[in-house]
């Protein structure tokens, strides 16, 4: 379901409230520990964390004229989606992440390559979704994206 709201408030607000619920939750979450530098905004229809033009004027490599993507929420039909740029990208932290988890949610894991799924929304980690968006920089981001992008 990708949205057509304009602002994060105006995606916050058009959802049923069970979810308005719970993305408000993440939402406070991920600003409450997400590092200097990155910036709230909507991308492809969800809430998005980005670094910003300002900071890295190259934007995305797919879309220059699109901020660099790091972290989204997004309220799907069946499930809560966490994406998270930075698991993808980094073995050493989706590792962290991957034995983290079970300490701190009874549900199985349910990721792809950086999409964190939540169909039961009683048991979201968010304590440990806040440390995983604290855990990089936006200067980790870049430099991290850059390598890849070298290979």
């Amino acid at each position: 379901m990708q949205s057509t709201a304009k602002t994060p408030l105006e995606y916050v607000a058009s959802l049923p409230e069970e979810r308005k619920i719970v993305i408000e939750q993440l939402r406070t979450i991920v600003l409450k520990n997400l590092p200097k530098g990155f910036e709230e905004t909507m991308g492809y229809g969800m809430l998005s964390y980005v670094v910003p033009h300002s900071i890295y004027p190259s934007g995305y490599n797919c879309d220059p004229k699109t901020p660099l993507p790091f972290l989204s929420l997004a309220s799907q039909k069946n499930f809560i989606a966490f994406y998270h740029m930075g698991i993808y990208a980094d073995d050493k932290l989706l590792n962290w992440f991957v034995s983290e988890y079970p300490k701190h949610c009874k549900s199985k894991l349910d990721m792809g390559k950086s999409c964190i799924r939540f169909k039961k929304m009683n048991d979201i980690p968010f304590e440990l979704l806040g440390e995983l968006a604290s855990k990089m920089s936006v200067q980790d981001w870049i430099s991290l994206y850059e390598e890849k992008l070298k290979r």
